[in-house]
């Protein structure tokens, strides 16, 4: 007979979602059961953007090699070892695994199963050979690559976040299909390590960002070496004598033919539902995830469902505040509300590009004329100058009264950047909040300020102001 366990919180998937659930309830003294059948940490520390920011880090070491010599430093030529960029990777993931680790969360008091988890009934979980009947589940499987119906892919040998990181030799040509942020990031990676690079995008790359500001990492890209097929479908993969060969079409039905050494499918991701029992549970689903009401409950009011598992917005920043709703409502049932419009996001090529709020077109949508674009350059910032960081511009999207409603970045540390902008948007500050904090100098976060003051631009034309300086200067 199966051991039972009846905790008061069972979570389902220990990746960033379900450990910040476990962790934050132990803490409280709450009985926890955390169920995970593969890797501790999830995708994000072992696939995703933990080994993914390293390489990236690596990659970043070797560019900076050719550009030594416009600040006057000059040296011998310096060889890429593609293996030892990769133990790079490695040594960033042990040194973050024992914070996720197994050991350490039944030190916090969290009872810790290595096993497949199973909805049996509404309120019961099968692992293995035990069974948690729990007062509340949180289901935080996550998701996996998704990978795309294109004939002739299930034939060859291609790669997925999942195994990009275990290469040990430098592909000579990599193609990847997705021109998403995985997808550029790491075509950036691999060109600046030695590869030849060349992607593939149906639509149109970086499709969710500012178009503008997109286009401006597309085309370092391309100055990079990078060939970058935009509006190019995938419809055939096949074997070749040495490597693989990938055929597509283009906006205008023109075939494209290209033959690689490798292959990365980047093409979104998928909801991890399968297996979990969740039509024995009650629990409504679809190929996008399992459907949530703005609390994070399912159609089973005694289970929750966070990270990429419930769809949406697919980052492990999401997935962490998504934890502290679910634990604010577990715990001290408080009413939470998920708010999509505070979420910011970075894709980490170089240049950065940053998004947090409303874009400029969904804010027109809403407010109409009254808003208004503020555009910061980089090259009009002096820290920017003094490193030759130039290429880049800020825009802040100020609605009624001033009120930041969103903003997008693109150059150097634009993640940096964009906290102080995710922090403004979620305090509801406007652009007067925004001109009157002081930047030190020389940072890139005077961007922030120069754009937020030029929303007073007008200020010095207005009669009515010029009048009161006027009269106020006949009382000395």
């Amino acid at each position: 007979m199966a051991d039972i366990l009846t905790p008061d919180i069972c979570v389902i998937g220990a990746g960033s979602a379900g450990l910040s659930v476990a962790a934050a309830a132990a803490a409280f003294g709450v009985d926890v059961v955390l169920i995970e059948r593969g890797l501790m940490g999830g995708d994000c520390l072992n696939y995703g953007c933990v080994p993914s920011k390293a390489l990236l880090a690596a990659a970043k070491a070797a560019h900076a090699q050719q550009s030594e010599q416009r600040f006057g430093v000059h040296g011998g030529r310096r060889e890429v070892d593609f293996a030892s960029a990769n133990d790079h990777v490695r040594k960033v993931i042990a040194a973050i695994a024992p914070h996720d680790s197994q050991e350490r969360f039944e030190g916090l008091g969290v009872t810790v199963l290595r096993e497949a988890a199973r909805f049996t009934s509404p309120d019961e979980v099968l692992a293995g050979a035990v069974r948690i009947k729990a007062r509340r589940f949180v289901v935080a499987t996550g998701s996996s690559a998704f990978i795309p119906p294109i004939p002739g892919l299930e034939d060859v040998p291609f790669l997925t976040n999942e195994t990009l990181f275990q290469l040990r030799e430098r592909p000579d040509h990599l193609a990847i299909i997705g021109g998403g942020p995985i997808g550029l990031e790491m075509a950036q990676a691999h060109r600046r390590l030695g590869s030849r690079v060349t992607v593939f995008e149906a639509q149109k790359a970086l499709g969710k960002d500012d178009p503008d500001l997109a286009a401006v990492v597309l085309d370092t890209l391309r100055a990079e070496g990078i060939r970058i097929l935009e509006q190019t479908a995938v419809e055939q993969v096949s074997r070749s004598g040495t490597g693989l060969v990938i055929g597509a079409k283009d906006a205008d039905g023109k075939p494209v033919t290209i033959e690689a050494s490798h292959l990365l499918v980047a093409t979104g991701r998928a909801p991890n539902v399968e297996g979990l029992g969740l039509d024995e549970a009650g629990i409504d689903h679809d190929r996008k995830g399992i459907a949530v009401d703005k609390g994070l409950r399912t159609s089973n009011r005694r289970v929750y469902a966070i990270g990429d598992i419930a769809g949406g917005l697919q980052f492990t920043h999401v997935a962490g505040y998504q934890a502290g709703l679910v634990i604010r409502s577990l715990l001290f049932r408080l009413p939470v509300s998920m708010n999509d419009d505070i979420v910011p996001w970075v894709t980490y090529t170089s240049p950065e590009l940053g998004h947090v709020g409303l874009s400029e077109s969904e804010a027109r949508a809403r407010y109409g004329s009254r808003v208004k674009v503020l555009t910061a350059d980089y090259d009009g910032n002096d820290r920017a100058q003094a490193e030759g960081l130039t290429r880049g511009r800020l825009k802040l999207i100020a609605g009624p009264r001033g009120r930041l409603l969103g903003a997008d970045i693109v150059g150097a540390q634009a993640g940096e950047v964009i906290n102080l902008l995710s922090l403004a948007l979620s305090q509801k500050m406007t652009m007067k909040d925004l001109a009157g904090f002081i930047a030190p100098y020389p940072t890139l976060g005077e961007l922030v300020r120069r754009a937020a003051i030029s929303y007073y631009a007008e200020a010095p034309k207005n009669a009515w102001l010029r009048s009161a300086i006027g009269f106020l200067r006949l009382f000395g």
